[in-house]
């Protein structure tokens, strides 16, 4: 029996959330056929879409959005009827807010992913409280760490609708790496540094990176042939280069933007840093262990969770430059420490976070949601017409203490 999974998402760039998507996709047995459908994005959604569809997955773009509300769930409700879709799963806050009607409306069983809410500007804050409140009508909010799962409960989200699957990373991807792009990284400074410090996301105000700034400037003042490079785009790159130059740090943190070889880079860094203010579970703090880089990382969301204090990387409190520097100046002057980081978090991926172990737990969902064919299926467990009715949803099988 194939069941058919629809992930619907708005996906404006290949980045964390579709790497794990397509991760999923990839570790799921046979049996389990994943669709995956983006909202436009002015286009932007295309790259995604031809990654899907290289990994031998059905992959679609959206023709309607917001604000054509109806047709974009008319479209959305045509789609589920013509892949068969046995359960929605939504990712991200818009996809929530039409999937969950379109889902409802057909009859499937409609699963949230909550990664997380960045509040990175007025627009985006109104669409998530929006998500907040919508949350508690689906079957299922897969939440990728305790943390974030204790963020949506208080949202007034069931506990028994609530499961945690946290997000996973491919170690292979960082296999055998290339020298080369270590003198790469070092050709980005106009004169030579020894050591290279790193970090990688949106530049935007929840992802930390003035604080970054500053604490760079403490580092250098006390270890001059220290380098730092910044990897990614977004609407404070203006900003931040301003703030570069201000703290004359120009020769010595460079802002490299987004790079599809980023993998590449990664196993290079001698450490990578990840200053936020807010964390669902951040993928490049998986990514960097499995590539053997140990990570000094802010203890908001799901970090801690990730990162090991004293173990696999440090960890410091957000919006605080001299503890930020304290701890990336004692990594980088003590070698063996960082030799004992790298061993650790490449076991700590292994065990905790593989793909094998996220489709084994997302199976389970699937099946206490989509148990039978459609045809032999009656409304889905939670269903109904008015929202009142769409709590109606017995889970034995939820991980959230």
């Amino acid at each position: 029996m194939t069941r058919t999974v629809v992930h619907l998402t708005a996906s404006r760039f290949f980045g964390g959330p579709e790497r794990q998507m397509l991760g999923l996709a990839r570790a799921l047995p046979p049996e389990i056929r994943s669709v995956f459908i983006s909202f436009a994005e002015t286009g932007l959604c295309r790259t995604f879409l031809e990654h899907a569809r290289a990994a031998g997955c059905e992959a679609m773009e959206l023709q309607y959005d917001t604000p054509r509300l109806a047709a974009a769930c008319r479209e959305l409700m045509g789609v589920l009827r013509r892949t068969g879709a046995d359960l929605l799963c939504c990712h991200g806050y818009k996809a929530d807010l039409l999937g969950l009607l379109a889902g409802r409306r057909r009859g499937v069983p409609v699963v949230s992913v909550s990664r997380g809410w960045t509040g990175e500007c007025p627009r985006v804050r109104l669409y998530e409280a929006l998500d907040r409140r919508v949350l508690r009508w689906f079957d299922r909010v897969i939440c990728v760490s305790a943390a974030q799962a204790e963020k949506v409960r208080r949202t007034g989200v069931p506990r028994k609708k609530i499961v945690v699957i946290p997000n996973a990373v491919r170690p292979e991807r960082f296999q055998n790496p290339d020298p080369d792009y270590r003198e790469r990284l070092r050709r980005m400074f106009p004169d030579p540094v020894r050591c290279i410090v790193g970090a990688a996301g949106r530049l935007s105000p929840e992802k930390g990176f003035t604080v970054l700034i500053d604490a760079a400037t403490a580092v250098v003042k006390a270890w001059p042939n220290v380098g730092f490079v910044v990897f990614g785009e977004g609407p404070l790159r203006t900003s931040l280069a301003r703030r570069i130059a201000a703290k004359n740090m120009i020769d010595r943190f460079i802002l490299a933007g987004f790079r599809s070889d980023l993998d590449c880079f990664l196993p290079q860094f001698d450490v990578m840093v990840l200053p936020s203010f807010t964390e669902g579970l951040p993928n490049v703090a998986l990514e960097a262990l499995a590539a053997g880089v140990p990570v000094v990382g802010t203890a908001v969301g799901g970090t801690p969770e990730v990162v090991e204090d004293g173990q696999t990387g440090c960890l410091t409190p957000p919006g605080n430059p001299r503890a930020l520097a304290d701890r990336i100046l004692g990594l980088l002057g003590d070698d063996a420490a960082r030799a004992r980081m790298r061993l650790q978090g490449l076991r700590s991926v292994a065990d905790r976070f593989s793909f094998a172990a996220q489709a084994r737990a997302y199976v389970q969902v699937i099946d206490r949601l989509s148990p039978a064919p459609r045809s032999v299926r009656g409304k889905p467990e939670g269903a109904g017409s008015q929202y009142d009715r769409m709590t109606k949803c017995e889970a034995s099988e939820t991980v959230f203490q």
